[in-house]
């Protein structure tokens, strides 16, 4: 029978600050227990016997009688021995903790590395000069190109208008991660906060799955582990998530505030860069607004100085 365990998230283990790379088996370890802890056996027609249960959530046995797994090799692949486990089971594993599409990847990723993985770990992305050509075309909204470790590589005038000049910050400073954790002001300008805080630590949950041994993620996450308790909190969750679509609220210190769609693009060619655009509702205020922020021009980004080209 499992040990009685703290129903709140673990803190992760301090990431190095530079180099290394993050534990793949922890990680692994720490994925299923948060995914287990959060079923109850009502949710999966399992009986509850109320006091006498002394560990949040399903315990290892049922979670393994619900996958059709031993309890002992279930046990091996919570404690991260993931070795030779293969599709199917994983499969009905997934299928038990009730994952999502997400976090089935996310789980697959972490318990069967390939190869690949780890030699493109660290490599550098370009965005094509078509793409930033394309960019420059869409100027009546904000569109910019995301890249691994949630950094922004290029963009267009409007996102600079709404979102402030990225030209003026090192390249390295250049990461939605960074901002939304360690500047107050996009922790003023995100009206939902909260919301934009959890999804870029789920992106780069599933970064970390797909990069474990990525110094430069394993960098990051110890840099903001160490400044933010906010961010270190969240990380311990182990949530993954992809959003493709959605609604942003902000307040726009020029322009007050904005409600602009967001779409997500994949690119066919290099699925790690996305295309980000915002677009407001035709005839509403946002539309008003951004109509005004364009008329503007560099005068509305929000650093107050003219923007530069995206390098």
């Amino acid at each position: 029978m499992d040990q009685p365990t703290d129903p709140r998230p673990r803190d992760p283990r301090p990431a190095p600050t530079t180099g290394g790379a993050l534990d793949r088996r922890a990680e692994l370890s720490e994925f299923l227990r948060t995914r287990r802890a959060r079923l109850k056996p009502e949710d999966v027609g399992l009986p509850d016997f109320g006091r006498h249960r002394r560990v949040p959530g399903l315990r290892r046995e049922e979670l393994a009688q619900l996958a059709g797994v031993s309890v002992a090799y279930y046990t091996r692949l919570e404690q991260g021995n993931g070795r030779n486990v293969s599709a199917e089971v994983l499969d009905s594993i997934a299928r038990a903790l009730r994952l999502t599409s997400a976090e089935h990847a996310h789980l697959t990723h972490l318990a069967r590395p390939t190869r690949q993985r780890r030699r493109t770990a660290a490599r550098t992305q370009h965005v094509r000069g078509a793409l930033r050509q394309l960019l420059d075309t869409i100027d009546t909204v904000p569109a910019y190109i995301v890249g691994r470790r949630t950094d922004i590589l290029a963009w267009n005038r409007m996102a600079a208008a709404v979102f402030g000049d990225w030209a003026e910050l090192p390249a390295a400073e250049r990461n939605w991660a960074r901002l939304v954790f360690l500047r107050p002001d996009y922790r003023d300008l995100f009206v939902a906060w909260e919301q934009k805080a959890a999804d870029i630590v789920s992106y780069l949950r599933m970064d970390a799955g797909c990069h474990p041994d990525d110094p430069r993620l394993s960098a990051l996450v110890g840099e903001l582990s160490v400044k933010s308790e906010e961010f270190r909190r969240l990380w311990a969750t182990h949530d993954v998530k992809e959003k493709t679509y959605g609604v942003k609220l902000m307040h726009h210190p020029l322009v007050g505030e904005l409600a602009l769609s967001f779409e997500n693009f994949r690119l066919v060619d290099d699925a790690e860069l996305s295309l980000v655009t915002y677009h407001p509702e035709p005839g509403s205020p946002s539309a008003e607004s951004l109509r005004l922020l364009a008329s503007w021009g560099t005068d509305a980004t929000r650093a107050g100085t003219p923007s530069s080209p995206a390098t």
